[in-house]
């Protein structure tokens, strides 16, 4: 059987490497490897079928060091590779051997993983692109998933319905191929939003591999099969190749600004790690370069959720420009669509450009200008040349009406007719240029930067968060036998009313019309994404509350006195729930609370005649 069977679009297994379907066990073969990463493919160009998955026609052939064949893209676990291929025929391969990927989430690899024709793109790349799982979500692994999401900040936490891809390609002249160059792309996908780190893993394997092809990467598979699961707030070690890179995985119970990770003390390594400062984090002031005095009008218009289209030179301009605008608004999720890299050949091509209805609240890193004429009807398009510096700043784009954008040479410049709430912040950009004068690290620039989205974010969110703890009921108001109360309703006009004793002006210097800002925000994807998420913890933080005070009750058998059995047996079986959710780590309650709960069923259960503790306790 093709092991990219599209013929059937969900894995066969319950995650990475499982013969059966259900849940794979945490200590199964590449249960490990598939906590970091869904799997591993190579895109080539094939002269008949342009980009495709690499095939095999026969057994793995081990070139050596330096030779260039057009080799299988992977290795095949749990087995001899050559015999499964022999058997096997003409396959196309990713690894591990049995992830299955639908026919239209291999064509969007494809495409994705080589820059356009207008690139130019020669020697090495790096870039990354998003795509949507086809067939709605696949979440195979629930208690893993559920386990580090609990943990993780919700703009770091695992993709249930979309796949990044993070790419390394590689063009160079090479006579012995009939197009005259090689050409060729190592892929990872995964749903982890840890752009730093792959990127990082790339540049140690993808060089090797060219030169290699699948013995290279058959090891370094193997090698991340090893690797200590993502655990929120931990640091890891993660050998591969030679070398030891040192992560810190960050935890939502971080400050916003925390330090880079220490070297572990206990554990003498050598070699000696090499310390990521972040797993995600870009270098917001060079992404940025050509924008720094339209920063806060970008930051809008990524607080309003509207659509944007970011047309740069080359993929790897535009992937950066993507992540690092919707990196603008940590640490509030990005509830909205974004696609770093986006091409005419992309399944949802028709969708996104469509005049029939208003564009959707996307944002699109594109480079090829075919995307001006055909998006031309978008509200935002924000066009980067190629960085040149003029003078000690970086020449910046202009702010333009959308009429001009009628040629596909359009000039830089973000058009749109969008006006900013806010003043613009002079003194960052007098900060900011006068790091650039006294020649200032560029990464003390970017956290210079960084904090400052950081704490206009936070003093836009701050009144929202006041106003929703306000709507929660008192505690006193919990009693044991009683259905909680409700939360009560967020009123938009209430909120509004009180900015005016706690608005955003407590902690933010900026002027401007705040109101109308939060009215609008009211009306985007990301207002619904955040209320949902602080309602949904508010709920369970009702219902723990709710539990703690049935486990501090000191007489429950008095209250079973005068209760029919109806009501006993109801008792058990709300109990039995909120027990299944703090186990599952949905309701924050301590140990000891759910020991009393569990002796509570107990007891109530003890009380019941001997037919009813058998339906309640089936043997």
């Amino acid at each position: 059987m093709d092991a990219l069977s599209g013929a059937e679009p969900r894995r066969a297994r319950g995650r990475l490497g499982a013969a059966s379907p259900g849940a794979r066990a945490a200590g199964a073969p590449w249960a490990r490897f598939s906590a970091w990463l869904e799997c591993v493919c190579v895109v080539t160009f094939d002269l008949e079928l342009g980009q495709a998955l690499e095939r095999t026609k026969g057994p793995i052939a081990r070139t050596s060091p330096g030779t260039r064949r057009a080799g299988p893209a992977l290795g095949v676990p749990g087995g001899s590779p050559a015999s499964t291929l022999r058997a096997a025929g003409s396959l196309k391969l990713v690894y591990p051997s049995d992830f299955r990927l639908t026919d239209k989430e291999k064509s969007s690899i494809c495409y994705l993983s080589f820059p356009d024709s207008h690139s130019g793109c020669l020697g090495d790349t790096q870039f990354s692109f998003r795509i949507r799982q086809c067939g709605g979500q696949r979440s195979p692994w629930h208690a893993e998933d559920r386990r580090y999401n609990s943990g993780a900040p919700v703009s770091l936490q695992r993709e249930p319905a979309h796949y990044f891809g993070y790419v390394y390609f590689r063009q160079v002249k090479d006579s012995s191929v009939k197009r005259g160059y090689f050409q060729k792309s190592l892929v990872l996908v995964s749903r982890l939003p840890f752009v730093r780190l792959f990127q990082a893993l790339l540049s140690l394997i993808a060089p090797e591999y060219f030169d290699k092809l699948a013995p290279c990467l058959e090891a370094v598979c193997n090698e991340i099969d090893q690797w200590p699961a993502p655990v929120p707030g931990q640091t890891l070690n993660l050998p591969v190749m030679g070398v030891v890179l040192q992560v810190r995985v960050p935890s939502r119970m971080d400050k916003p600004e925390h330090s880079p990770p220490k070297q572990c003390s206990h554990e003498n390594l050598l070699p000696a790690p090499v310390v990521l400062t972040s797993v995600h984090e870009l270098d917001l002031f060079r992404c940025f370069q050509p924008v720094l005095t339209h920063v806060q009008t970008l930051w809008e218009l990524m607080l309003l959720g509207e659509p944007l289209v970011v047309l740069a030179p080359s993929p790897a301009m535009s992937s950066e420009m993507v992540l690092a605008l919707i990196s603008c608004l940590q640490p509030l999720k990005f509830c909205c669509d974004y696609r770093p890299y986006f091409t005419i050949h992309d399944s949802e091509f028709k969708e996104f450009t469509t005049r029939t209805q208003a564009p959707p609240n996307v944002v699109l890193g594109v480079t090829n200008p075919f995307f001006i004429k055909t998006l031309q009807h978008w509200p935002h398009i924000l066009r980067v040349g190629e960085p040149k510096m003029s003078g000690d700043l970086p020449k910046q784009v202009k702010l333009k009406k959308p009429s001009r954008l009628k040629t596909l040479d359009t000039k830089p410049g973000l058009y749109t007719a969008y006006s900013a709430h806010l003043h613009r912040d002079k003194a960052l950009l007098k900060r900011l240029l006068k790091g650039l004068q006294k020649k200032r690290p560029w990464d003390t620039q970017t956290a210079l930067l960084r904090r400052h989205l950081l704490e206009l974010t936070q003093s836009f969110i701050i009144p929202l968060e006041h106003y929703m703890a306000s709507l929660m009921p008192l505690q006193k108001s919990i009693t044991p036998w009683k259905t909680p109360p409700q939360i009560r309703p967020f009123r938009q006009d209430d909120f509004l009313r009180s900015l005016e004793h706690a608005g955003p002006q407590l902690t933010c210097i900026l002027k401007g019309d705040w109101l109308g800002l939060y009215r609008r925000f009211f009306k985007s994807p990301h207002f619904d994404g955040w209320y949902r998420q602080r309602y949904k913890e508010m709920a369970h933080k009702l219902e723990a509350l709710h539990l703690e005070a049935i486990c501090e009750a000191q007489n429950i058998e008095a209250w079973m006195k005068d209760k029919s059995e109806v009501e006993v047996v109801d008792l058990v079986l709300k109990l039995r729930e909120k027990l299944v959710q703090a186990q599952g780590h949905q309701l924050p309650v301590k140990e000891a609370t759910l020991r009393r709960a569990q002796l509570y069923i107990e007891t109530v259960i003890g009380s019941l005649p001997k037919d009813l503790q058998a339906v309640l306790c089936p043997p």
